[in-house]
């Protein structure tokens, strides 16, 4: 029974009635904390992968983009969610709900150490206690900072999770390639990718080999997690380590 059980809360916290369900007060925190903040509208102190894909649709239909941007956001998320509960009867476990942000909390607290210590085989000589969380000069303010964590973990989950790792996947598998390696080179790909977007454009972190490396190797971390657990937990794990970071830099 116990076995069972375990097994079906796996199985149910990948499918998109609880991810979803689970990443939309993460994505509602971020909006509304990047709303009522001054200086955070779309051309100020917002997470990056946020101002890259809402740019794509401001480009094109400028405030109606943006508009339709979040209406897409909202409606193909809750389609999907809408979806998989019919398939499931209507089922949607508030145990399995608190089970999830236990699991990213467990997550979150190891990730920095892990993603340190991996940095440290791969380099030899780099201090485990940095983080490289980003760029080591005058510190942000709080509420900036905790919207651009809360935003690394929604956004950037979506944009280099969900749509990368999905997208590089795809062309792999089109390509002829057999699924376990179309997953890994998708997974080191997107890692790679994810690592250099932190150095693009005019607020990018100064560029230092071990800082890449480390947030390299976070982005394995993470498109493995998103692999194996789904969009949900790999979002608010993100989330989770970054908003610690931020609460440790105010000590």
């Amino acid at each position: 029974m116990v076995a069972m059980s375990f097994g079906g809360y796996v199985a149910a916290s990948r499918s998109p009635r609880y991810s979803l369900t689970f990443a939309l007060p993460l994505l509602l925190l971020y909006e509304v904390l990047a709303a009522v903040l001054p200086g955070t509208a779309i051309a100020g102190i917002r997470n990056g992968a946020d101002v890259l894909l809402k740019t794509v649709f401001v480009a094109f239909g400028g405030r109606t983009g943006l508009a339709t941007f979040g209406i897409a956001l909202f409606g193909v998320g809750a389609w999907l969610v809408w979806r998989d509960w019919r398939r499931h009867g209507g089922q949607l476990r508030g145990a399995f709900l608190a089970a999830m942000l236990a699991e990213s909390l467990a997550y979150a607290a190891v990730f920095g150490t892990v993603t340190a210590q991996l940095t440290a085989l791969l380099l030899a000589g780099v201090p485990l206690s940095v983080p490289f969380a980003q760029d080591p000069g005058a510190p942000l303010p709080l509420g900036t900072q905790l919207v651009v964590s809360l935003g690394a973990g929604i956004y950037e989950e979506l944009v280099f999770r969900v749509l990368l790792v999905s997208g590089l996947l795809a062309a792999a598998l089109a390509f002829g390639a057999r699924r376990p390696v179309a997953l890994a080179t998708a997974i080191v790909l997107s890692a790679v990718i994810f690592s250099g977007f932190h150095y693009v454009g005019p607020l990018g972190d100064t560029f230092t080999l071990p800082s890449f490396t480390f947030r390299a190797i976070a982005g394995l971390l993470l498109s493995a997690l998103y692999a194996a657990r789904g969009f949900g937990i790999a979002a608010w794990t993100h989330a989770l380590y970054d908003v610690g970071l931020a609460l440790l830099s105010q000590g």
